[in-house]
């Protein structure tokens, strides 16, 4: 079976490194938001990106799930000393792979070229790309006024009340070379447990992507992990933006964000946590099968284990 995973964020990263470890690397794509990137000190940051290679090749901070474990801080430390913006977090690791991507790019390198180097470097199985090469970027609309996502996110603290978003450059941006093939042969798509308006909504943004997997003369299973668990998430600011923009958080919501395939949406399936189970009639009445599990993923056993049962739901749902 063919997956494709959609994925950005801590806990996509997580599903990410489980379906990696269930399939060969063969059998599995991993196509990663790029709305967040942006351009720090001179360097081109790709936090997304970075956190799902980290994972996978195994070297991701166990405590944060972001940036790089045994991480040391000498140059932020630096900045700091100095009197330079060191809101965003930058450890000597971290920076060393900013400083070669940088580098790489103004060579001419496309951003998936560079993303296909260091997945060989750190030996990682699946193909991971870039939603696309050309730039784009996640615009926060609040009440403090239209803030870059990292200003909102890492500097802001997410304080500002959100009201809606823009994807700067989407409409000239075009899918990576490899994504719609990867969808056009995908048998499975999971679009993993992350934030649906800024991590899961930018590549379903890029021209060419919801067409595919809305392609009715190539159908397949599209299932959804949900992010909220009791009305909140274990990480990030989605249930936060889900009250500020009028609509209660919960599993039913992530599921009306994606829509049922029967009613013109792009799911065929939709895994929520168990304790979230009194909503999973509801999902069904709209005609999207469901899974019932847990989906805290404490430790790679818990990752290993979600990941199998998705794949499992998965092939049931696509010999429905």
């Amino acid at each position: 079976m063919k997956v494709v995973a959609l994925a950005g964020g801590v806990g996509g990263a997580k599903l990410v490194d489980g379906l990696a470890k269930n399939l060969s690397g063969d059998d599995l794509i991993v196509i990663v938001n790029t709305g967040d990137d942006f351009d720090h000190y001179g360097l081109r940051i790709c936090p997304d990106l970075d956190t799902v290679c980290y994972t996978l090749a195994g070297i991701s901070n166990p405590a944060t799930g972001w940036g790089r474990a045994e991480e040391t801080w000498n140059a932020l430390e630096t900045l700091k000393q100095i009197g330079g913006p060191a809101w965003f977090q930058l450890g000597d690791r971290d920076l060393g792979l900013h400083l070669e991507r940088t580098r790489l790019l103004s060579m001419g390198k496309s951003l998936s070229e560079v993303c296909d180097h260091f997945c060989r470097v750190w030996k990682i199985d699946p193909l991971v790309l870039p939603m696309s090469d050309d730039g784009v970027a996640t615009l926060v609309h609040t009440n403090e006024g239209s803030l870059a996502f990292q200003d909102y996110f890492v500097q802001r603290k997410c304080e500002p009340k959100v009201s809606g978003f823009d994807f700067i450059g989407v409409d000239s941006a075009r899918p990576a070379p490899g994504v719609l093939d990867a969808l056009e042969d995908a048998d499975l798509v999971v679009i993993c447990p992350s934030n649906p308006w800024v991590s899961i909504d930018p590549i379903l943004a890029i021209h060419g992507i919801r067409e595919s997997l809305l392609d009715t003369d190539n159908p397949k299973s599209i299932i959804a992990v949900s992010p909220i668990i009791q009305g909140g998430t274990l990480k990030g600011p989605a249930a936060k933006m889900y009250e500020e923009m009028g609509i209660a958080p919960s599993a039913m919501s992530v599921m009306q964000h994606y829509g049922s395939q029967v009613q013109g949406g792009l799911l065929s399936g939709f895994v929520l946590d168990s304790m979230d189970d009194d909503e999973e009639s509801g999902i069904k009445g709209a005609g999207v099968a469901t899974l019932v599990t847990n989906t805290i993923m404490m430790n790679e056993s818990d990752r290993f284990k979600l990941a199998s049962e998705v794949i499992s739901f998965g092939q049931e749902v696509i010999n429905q």
